[in-house]
């Protein structure tokens, strides 16, 4: 993953996606926004206290990349495993309209009109572009989700409805929490180990607390999609900590609920070559 930094905007891109061309996407840093104090500085969300007009001065930055905002549609994410195929009918919804969704953490589309956008602050960010059918998806796997298993729902909707191939498909795994932080109770070490038979290959006992376990989600989601048919060739990890490094990131975690919010960015290039239809 490659962090840069284009009208003054700190992201982070992924190199493969990127090379393969036909895509606009990208993760956000904390760095290049408005906001202020806690918040500081490109925070994409008010949820968490900050003032609704300078967050939407944030995205009017970022709209400056190639995201017009009224092209962007907005997860309505619940730490669950459901995916929605969004259309130009969906343009602006989360942004300049309300949702008429919720509880949707995965997003797919075959339309360049439209930007994916969903959100994090220690949760995987997984990317997902298919060349060939010229399809994308994006998803928030939370914990819960990464039990769930929404990596491979997300590729089974974009099968449904877009004929996508896991052969075909690159898959980005963004900044996160890893697996040296992301210290949970034995009991959810418990689903994990349910969920996947190859669990014990990512979750580490915590030694002194005999009741805690370090878990790798990065790398659960990574073998869960090798799984699923992606081939480990078509995989990037950022290999990014967004807890062990706040001063480009927002972390949960480190910073708890007064803090701001990361968000991933996808959207086709339109049949041209350019950046999305407006």
């Amino acid at each position: 993953m490659i962090l840069r930094n284009d009208n003054e905007i700190s992201h982070c891109t992924f190199e493969h996606i990127e090379a393969a061309k036909g895509v606009h996407h990208l993760f956000t840093t904390r760095l290049g926004g408005a906001s202020e104090g806690a918040y500081s500085s490109m925070n994409l969300s008010a949820l968490t206290g900050d003032n609704p007009d300078v967050v939407m001065q944030n995205y009017y930055r970022i709209a400056s990349l190639g995201f017009p905002v009224e092209s962007m549609v907005f997860s309505k994410q619940s730490h669950g495993c459901r995916v929605r195929q969004i259309t130009a009918e969906d343009r602006g919804k989360g942004i300049v309209r309300d949702c008429d969704y919720k509880g949707i953490d995965g997003l797919v589309t075959n339309d360049p009109s439209v930007t994916l956008v969903t959100f994090y602050a220690d949760c995987v960010p997984l990317y997902f572009y298919d060349p060939v059918k010229r399809a994308i998806g994006l998803s928030h796997a939370g914990w819960r989700g990464t039990v769930g298993q929404i990596g491979a729902k997300t590729l089974q909707s974009m099968a449904d409805h877009y004929d996508s191939d896991p052969v075909d498909i690159l898959v980005g795994i963004g900044p996160s929490i890893c697996k040296s932080c992301f210290e949970v109770g034995n009991e959810v070490a418990e689903e994990f180990a349910q969920a996947f038979d190859f669990a014990s290959d990512f979750i580490v006992s915590c030694g002194k607390k005999p009741d805690k376990s370090y878990i790798d989600l990065q790398g659960i989601n990574r073998q869960s999609l090798i799984c699923a048919g992606i081939p480990a060739e078509n995989i990037e990890l950022s290999g990014m900590c967004t807890k062990e490094n706040t001063d480009l990131f927002y972390s949960h975690r480190a910073m708890g609920l007064k803090r701001g919010t990361l968000a991933a960015f996808m959207r086709l290039d339109d049949a041209e070559g350019h950046r999305g239809a407006r």
